[in-house]
């Protein structure tokens, strides 16, 4: 199984428009942060985790040329504005591409782009995004192209998004906290993902000593953290971290299994 983090920003990117703060100015390609997405690929399936505006140029730079299918985490702007960019996928695929997520993050998705949905063709000479909308139960384990998917609710602001655990890759992103009922299917993990937004408390995510004292708790053999902002960069992060914890990086590729 391998786990590519094909953004690794926070909702502004980084750099942001208009800073010239120590991290937006970096020559470091690691302080280069699109918005957040993720691809898991095993025995030949791809699922992909969410669809930021930077979509297109992400897919590009991981020479992904098929999926298999979509798991939308929730449906805020910078997690699915690039949804018009899986045309690539359903055009070539002739045929529906199939796209998970909780019940209302769907329906959102439906009201947002309904035309991504409809049955309606596209107008001759023209293309578009053909998806198939499949609702998740939180903390239930579904058969997603062959590899077993667990949904597990975690609490953002006053939303309910959707982390996922395949086999021992778990991905939870904008998450305030770790509830109970979610960390109890997170045991025995060797690779866990947690958003971790600034080094001081913020009301919608963790901060980064809380993503480290949840991973501490949750104890799999390597933790990345993703959906960093520009207040502090890859190597003052990393150089901060304790051993087996680390900042993600867009690019970066872990192969699970591998020491």
């Amino acid at each position: 199984m391998r786990l590519v983090f094909l953004g690794t920003g926070t909702s502004y990117g980084v750099p942001q428009i208009g800073c010239s703060c120590r991290t937006c100015t970096s020559a470091d390609p690691r302080d280069k942060r699109t918005r957040t997405a993720a691809l898991i690929e095993s025995g030949g399936r791809r699922l992909l985790i969410d669809t930021p505006p930077e979509l297109r140029l992400q897919l590009v730079a991981a020479g992904v040329t098929a999926l298999d299918a979509v798991l939308f985490t929730h449906a805020h702007a910078d997690h699915v504005h690039g949804i018009d960019d899986l045309r690539a996928f359903s055009v070539r695929q002739r045929g529906r591409l199939p796209v998970y997520g909780a019940a209302a993050t769907l329906a959102e998705l439906g009201r947002r782009f309904g035309y991504i949905f409809d049955a309606a063709p596209a107008q001759p000479g023209t293309s578009k995004p053909e998806l198939s909308a499949h609702p998740l139960d939180p903390d239930a384990e579904t058969e997603i192209a062959g590899l077993r998917v667990r949904a597990l609710a975690l609490p953002h602001g006053d939303r309910t998004v959707l982390g996922y655990r395949v086999g021992p890759v778990a991905y939870l992103t904008d998450a305030k906290e770790i509830p109970d009922t979610a960390r109890a299917q997170l045991a025995g993990l060797e690779v866990l993902v947690l958003n971790a937004l600034l080094p001081r408390p913020h009301p919608l995510h963790l901060s980064i000593p809380e993503a480290v004292a949840a991973a501490l708790q949750i104890g799999a053999r390597r933790t990345f953290l993703t959906h960093l902002t520009h207040d502090t960069s890859h190597a003052e992060l990393a150089a901060r971290l304790p051993d087996g914890v680390a900042p993600a990086y867009d690019g970066l590729v872990i192969e699970v299994g591998a020491v």
